[in-house]
C-alpha cells in the first residue's frame, strides 16, 4: 500500500478503536466502580478523575495497540490476529497496571487483578477486532 493509504488506515484504525474501548470502558468503569473498586480501595479513590493523566492514556494507549497489533493485521489481512494480538497487548498492559498494583498497595486486591486482567484482555482484543473490521469496511468502499 502506499504511504497515504498507510497512514488513512492508520488513522481509521485509530478512531476506530478509540471510539470502541472509549465506550467499552466507560460502561465498565461506570457499572463497576461502586461494586469492584470502591470497597476495596474507598478512600484511596479520588472523588474528582484527574483528567490529563486520563487523557493521556485513553489518548495514547491506542497508538501502540493500532501499530502492534492492527497494522500488522491489516497487512496479513488477519482479524484472527487483530484479535489475538490486541488481546495480549490488552492483557501486558493491564498487568503491568494490576501485579504492580497488587505488589505494592495494601488494600489492592486478588480479585481486583483477576477481573481487571481478564477485563483488559478481552476488551483490548474485541476493540481491535472491531477497529480490524471497520477498517477493512473502508477499505472496501474506497474510503481509506
Amino acid at each position: 500500500a502506499e504511504p497515504l493509504e498507510v497512514t488513512m488506515r492508520f488513522v481509521a484504525g485509530y478512531l476506530a478503536f478509540l471510539v470502541a474501548f472509549g465506550i467499552c470502558d466507560a460502561i465498565w468503569l461506570s457499572s463497576m466502580a461502586a461494586k469492584l473498586y470502591r470497597p476495596a480501595l474507598g478512600d484511596l479513590l479520588l472523588e474528582q478523575v484527574r483528567y490529563w493523566p486520563a487523557a493521556l492514556f485513553y489518548f495514547g494507549f491506542p497508538l501502540g495497540v493500532v501499530h502492534f497489533a492492527l497494522m500488522p493485521a491489516l497487512r496479513d489481512g488477519s482479524a484472527g490476529a487483530a484479535l489475538l494480538n490486541g488481546a495480549l497487548i490488552g492483557l501486558l498492559a493491564y498487568a503491568t497496571y494490576d501485579l504492580t498494583n497488587y505488589a505494592t498497595l495494601r488494600p489492592w486486591t486478588l480479585t481486583i487483578t483477576l477481573v481487571d486482567l481478564v477485563y483488559g484482555t478481552v476488551v483490548v482484543g474485541l476493540c481491535t477486532w472491531v477497529a480490524f473490521i471497520v477498517v477493512r469496511r473502508l477499505v472496501g468502499w474506497g474510503w481509506v
